[in-house]
């Protein structure tokens, strides 16, 4: 059976502004059914790298936390921690980040919590039983939610063709180590001319396999597990971070954590997604280049399988901009392929429908 894919275009006029369609598109698609009174309910987004503004105005997310209010749940607005040292990764730089890109209380209605804590360490293992996963580490406030609301922005991404809803959950509620994971089957690797012997990497690790020499520690490969706490506790990125994995693996590892951030939430979890500002590449730059095609509108389902092939469908049937990254491209052309021609970005949907995520077969209804 298809999967129902709500959507809104661009178009607005007097009485009828894009902040009031998206709450008619809301309405219309029954999103809200998810949430009862007095639920905790996550609502997932990207607060944006500083630097970037591509991200989700926040004035939309208000909306959003007033269509939950109305519901008398409880909302409050949650990214985890980076894995990559920017203005993201512990909770205090990515709040104020957060906040200065707009996503304030006042704005936004909501509070902010980062899903994984002050460094990343505040997380969840969750059983999976996948190909590649048997659990997954998950930031608790996202686990812990009675409900959840994926709110993406849809863009090109550098390691798996498009970033959507599978890549906001999965890769973005992943803990600092599951990052690491996902990213890697590398075991870390220490930069002895930059450890300073602080131990706090043998503190963390859970195997017991960090040990000093000279002040300097020491990996016994023998009893590492590879996973990637000590990377993720480093301040002075000593310990090497492994980004290498073959591209259709990496897809893979984020559909599994996705499978983890939802498996508790059948019946109480509902997606959104942006066609708005398509970068070329991922929302955790700090810029962010002309976008691939023009801004189409939102989408909303309760299928993430389904409402990320929409997206893709949506933007491979515009007309590219000439001045993009891609050049002017026609209709039906693939243009996830062509700003990122050596990633097959099928692959995340094909392995999301396979484990149960949902359908990639999908109707799309326009709400007027």
């Amino acid at each position: 059976m298809s999967s129902e894919v709500y959507y809104v275009n661009m178009h607005a006029q007097k009485g009828s502004s894009l902040l009031e369609k998206l709450e008619r598109l809301i309405d219309r698609s029954g999103l809200m059914e998810i949430v009862a009174p007095n639920d905790l309910v996550a609502i997932k987004l990207h607060f944006g790298e500083r630097g970037n503004t591509a991200y989700i105005r926040p004035q939309f997310l208000r909306r959003i936390v007033n269509k939950v209010k109305a519901k008398k749940g409880k909302p409050f607005l949650t990214d985890a921690n980076t894995l990559y040292v920017g203005s993201r990764a512990n909770a205090v730089d990515h709040l104020e980040t957060a906040i200065e890109n707009g996503f304030d209380y006042a704005v936004v209605g909501a509070p902010l919590i980062i899903a994984d804590g002050l460094t990343g360490k505040d997380y969840i293992k969750v059983p999976v039983n996948l190909k590649h996963f048997k659990e997954v580490n998950i930031g608790s406030a996202a686990v812990l939610a009675d409900a959840f609301i994926a709110v993406t922005h849809f863009k090109g991404h550098e390691a798996t063709g498009f970033g959507g809803t599978l890549k906001n959950i999965g890769m973005g509620l992943g803990s600092r180590s599951g990052k690491q994971q996902m990213h890697s089957d590398l075991k870390p690797e220490v930069k002895i001319d930059i450890c300073t012997g602080c131990q706090k990497c043998a503190r963390w690790c859970p195997a017991n396999a960090i040990f000093y020499e000279n002040r300097k520690a020491v990996i016994n490969y023998d009893l590492c597990i590879g996973c990637g706490e000590c990377t993720a506790t480093c301040n002075f990125q000593a310990i090497k971070i492994n980004w290498k994995d073959e591209k259709d693996v990496i897809q893979e590892k984020i559909v599994e954590y996705t499978y983890g951030v939802l498996k508790d939430k059948k019946g109480k979890a509902a997606f959104i997604t942006f066609l708005t500002n398509i970068s070329p590449d991922c929302d955790c730059c700090s810029w962010n280049d002309i976008p691939l095609v023009p801004d189409i509108g939102i989408l909303a389902s309760f299928d993430p399988i389904a409402i990320d092939q929409a997206a893709v469908d949506l933007v491979n049937n515009a007309i590219s901009l000439e001045n993009s990254v891609i050049g002017k491209l026609a209709p039906g052309v693939d243009k996830i392929k062509a700003n990122k021609p050596a990633i097959n970005w099928e692959k995340q949907l094909a392995y999301g429908e396979a484990i149960g995520l949902g359908s990639r077969d999908y109707k799309l209804i326009e709400v007027k």
